[in-house]
C-alpha cells in the first residue's frame, strides 16, 4: 500500500477548489481550481470543470505515490451557503475513476454556532 492524502475540496456556486494534502494536511502535494482549467469564468463551479481538476490532481497524485486518499468536501458555509456547489460530486466521481482508492469522504463545512449576520438586510434577498 502506497501514499495516503487527504483531497480538500472547496465547493461553492462559483468555483471549485482541490487541494491535495498528506494525511496530517500540512504538507500540500498538489492544488488545481475550476479556474485552471476552463476557459470562461461562468463555467468554473461546474461538474465539468470539477471532473477535468479532479483528473489533474489525481495525475499528481500517483507521480507523487499517492494511491489512496480520504475527501474532506467544505462549502462556503459560516453565513454562507450550507450546501456544497455543483462541482463537489463530480469531483469526487471524477478522482475514482482515475484509479484513486477513496478511503472516507467526510463534511468539513463550518457552522456557525451563533455567528455573524448574513448579508441581505431583514428581508433577505429579494428575487
Amino acid at each position: 500500500m502506497g501514499k495516503q492524502g487527504i483531497a480538500h475540496i472547496y465547493a461553492s456556486y462559483n468555483n471549485i477548489i482541490i487541494t491535495l494534502t498528506d494525511i496530517t494536511g500540512a504538507e500540500t502535494i498538489a492544488k488545481c481550481t475550476g479556474g485552471m482549467v476552463v476557459k470562461s469564468a461562468k463555467d468554473e463551479s461546474s461538474p465539468y470543470a470539477a471532473m477535468r481538476a479532479a483528473e489533474r490532481i489525481a495525475d499528481v497524485a500517483k507521480e507523487k505515490g499517492f494511491d489512496s486518499i480520504h475527501v474532506r468536501v467544505r462549502a462556503p458555509g459560516g453565513n454562507k451557503s450550507h450546501s456544497p456547489g455543483p462541482g463537489a460530486q463530480a469531483a469526487i466521481r471524477g478522482l475514482s475513476r482515475a484509479g484513486i482508492r477513496i478511503g472516507r469522504i467526510e463534511d468539513v463545512t463550518p457552522i456557525p454556532h451563533d455567528g455573524t449576520k448574513p448579508k441581505g438586510g431583514r428581508r433577505g434577498r429579494r428575487v
